[in-house]
């Protein structure tokens, strides 16, 4: 039964809290609520578990919600919304090709509000709306757990201090909030496409994310930022089914055999690509990060067309990019493109200059260059530093091959 709960906690949780924070106007009341649920269902589904587990949660946090407002002293100034009446089996029907559900987007836009500080927006949205834990919205952005706790409620407080209406808000505003929810969605789409086997607990936000970034590109065709993006995670999953050799581990990029990559996905990508670059030429602006990381994907793409990587090319894309995004992710993925222009001892002088704690990524890039330069046990010693962030079972396998491959 813990299986069917952990399941449903994956694919509905989000959409369940979202849907209790629109209706209740309240994100702790609806986080409080699902846990309550799930509390509940921990001990009552047994042998007979609900026909519909998700709506079974809905509805048990609901009325939990429900009693639990009452017996605040607000309660005779506030009306929660009505309840959504029984879906029809034409409902069911059409939610199985709705990108997301209303209340989702809808809480996607209240979580980046302006009243909500800039450098909470995305890891409140990770949070409530995607249902990462805050130790893993910590990791994503690099951040002390204790620290993105403390924003994550100071981020709910505003919220509730300030009003903020749960709604969907008209076009003319969303420029004010679309970079914080291009952001949230970067870092959910790079939480699913760290699991190469898509096996781990977020894998299923690789697909909502590619849907959501169609309707928001259509929602807003002029948004170089808002196509690049949706370029971007179709370049990724264009590469998925490339991502494991026959033993499970993963395969990194420059192993990939293009022929493996997906045509249809990769033609939506440069579809996408070239809508940024012409809404950037519309108003005569220069390409923005997303429209560069973008352009990077597009770069190594090529490969499936020409068999070699322009790295040079690449390179020069990153060397822009850290321009207008100085930030470690970019200066490792930089060092890597370095090291295939100028050689590995170029890059792992610029890898070694990066001071940030525990990130899998630059031990793993490190590791590679101190291995090119025949540094067999600095390389092990990256490895290992590696193995011990807990990657996920494809990616663990790869490094300790790579580490067990180095004599000792």
């Amino acid at each position: 039964m813990s299986r069917l709960l952990d399941q449903t906690f994956r694919d509905a949780g989000g959409r369940v809290v979202s849907a209790l924070a629109a209706a209740f106007r309240d994100l702790d009341l609806a986080e409080e609520a699902f846990a309550e649920a799930c509390a509940r269902a921990a001990e009552k589904w047994g042998d007979a578990p609900p026909a519909d587990p998700a709506a079974w949660l809905y509805a048990v946090a609901r009325r939990w919600a429900l009693d639990r407002f009452r017996r605040r002293a607000t309660a005779a100034a506030w009306r929660p919304d009505d309840a959504p009446p029984e879906p029809t089996p034409e409902d069911h029907v059409m939610a199985l090709d709705e990108p997301i559900p209303d209340e989702r987007l809808r809480l996607i836009f209240v979580c980046c509000h302006p009243a909500v500080s800039p450098d909470a927006r995305a890891a409140l949205t990770l949070r409530t709306v995607c249902g990462l834990s805050t130790a893993e919205v910590a990791a994503a952005f690099l951040t002390p757990e204790p620290t993105l706790a403390q924003r994550l409620v100071r981020a709910k407080r505003k919220i509730a201090d300030a009003g903020v209406p749960f709604d969907v808000p008209s076009s003319d505003r969303w420029p004010e909030r679309m970079d914080a929810v291009l952001s949230t969605l970067e870092i959910a789409y790079a939480q699913a496409h760290a699991d190469a086997a898509g096996a781990g607990p977020h894998a299923d936000f690789a697909s909502e994310v590619v849907k959501l970034t169609a309707l928001l590109a259509r929602l807003a065709p002029g948004d170089a930022e808002v196509q690049a993006l949706a370029a971007t995670t179709r370049y990724a999953e264009a590469r998925r089914p490339a991502r494991l050799d026959s033993e499970g581990a993963m395969f990194p990029l420059t192993d990939q055999d293009p022929a493996d990559w997906d045509a249809a996905l990769l033609a939506e990508a440069e579809r996408f690509l070239r809508a940024s670059a012409a809404a950037s030429r519309a108003r005569r602006t220069l390409p923005g990060p997303r429209a560069l990381q973008a352009a990077i994907h597009g770069a190594h793409a090529d490969r499936a067309r020409t068999g070699r990587s322009d790295w040079a090319a690449i390179l020069g894309l990153y060397s822009l990019l850290l321009l207008q995004r100085d930030d470690p992710v970019v200066r490792t993925n930089r060092a890597v493109a370095l090291a295939e222009v100028e050689g590995p001892a170029v890059a792992l002088e610029a890898l070694l200059s990066i001071e940030v704690d525990g990130w899998l990524p630059l031990h793993a890039a490190r590791a590679e260059m101190f291995t090119r330069l025949g540094r067999a046990a600095d390389a092990r010693q990256e490895y290992a530093a590696a193995l011990a962030l807990s990657p996920s079972p494809a990616e663990a396998l790869f490094l300790r091959r790579r580490h067990d491959s180095l004599s000792g």
